[in-house]
């Protein structure tokens, strides 16, 4: 008999920033281990290609543009995501921005904002929206995609970094918070993974090799790789799983 563990079947998981990258892969594992899966991102466009490729790849899936920064927009995400399927089981804070890169002491005030709304803000919105009906229905599990910049420390990717460390500290308060009506809370923290997100810094032979050459494993990452992960923790194999920061990094944060 097969194992059930990493079983998703008949849950509903909604994934932002979705549409490309590490956000597309977890929605797509998900979706692959049976859940259905809400697809968002800023542009409806991408939304929708997105849910007619997963639709043809034989996957359940609906779009839903959402820019996670303005709370009205969240709300309607939730809204509509509740609406179509009746119930949130796993909740994927995964959108974020990195406008800014360099020194603290040049940091604009705007993009401080910005990027504390997006990465860290929002998540705390749609968790306010989503954990309730999770607790209501006997469980649940919301995820929070950090980095390994928020264990880190780096003379250009500052903010960035501060926002995922406090997406982590975030994982863990409401880990306390809901624990108690088995809604579990964790993040992911991903290393130089080959995204879009992440292109600047993987295209650069020069700063890739020597990423390379101090990574143990002697590689960058892989946005299935972090999908494999979401399905782990959204799973009974990952049900005794609350508060913690999963790093997937290919060794970097331990040499």
């Amino acid at each position: 008999m097969p194992s059930t563990l990493f079983d998703l079947s008949g849950q509903v998981a909604l994934v932002t920033g979705s549409t490309k990258g590490i956000g597309k892969s977890i929605a797509q594992e998900l979706a692959r281990a049976g859940a259905k899966v809400v697809i968002s991102s800023r542009k409806a466009e991408a939304c929708e290609a997105v849910r007619a490729e997963f639709e043809r790849e034989g996957l359940t899936a609906i779009a839903k543009p959402c820019n996670v920064s303005r709370k009205d927009e969240v709300q309607a995400l939730v809204e509509h995501s509740l609406s179509t399927w009746g119930k949130i089981d796993i909740l994927v804070c995964n959108a974020a921005v990195n406008p800014y890169y360099g020194p603290l002491a040049k940091l604009p005030d705007e993009t401080f904002s910005k990027v504390m709304a997006a990465n860290l803000q929002s998540s705390i919105w749609l968790s306010a929206l989503v954990a309730p009906g999770m607790a209501e229905r006997g469980g649940g599990c919301i995820i929070l995609v950090g980095s390994i910049g928020g264990i880190l420390g780096t003379g250009t990717l500052g903010i960035y970094g501060m926002s995922k460390a406090a997406d982590h500290a975030l994982a863990r308060n409401l880990a306390v918070e809901w624990g108690p009506k088995n809604v579990r809370v964790n993040a992911i923290a991903p290393g130089l993974i080959k995204t879009d997100f992440a292109r600047a810094l993987w295209e650069d032979e020069k700063l890739r090799t020597s990423r390379e050459a101090t990574t143990p494993l002697r590689r960058i990452g892989a946005p299935e790789e972090i999908g494999g992960i979401a399905v782990f923790l959204a799973s009974k194999a990952g049900s005794f799983i609350t508060g913690q920061t999963i790093v997937a990094d290919g060794g970097v944060t331990i040499v």
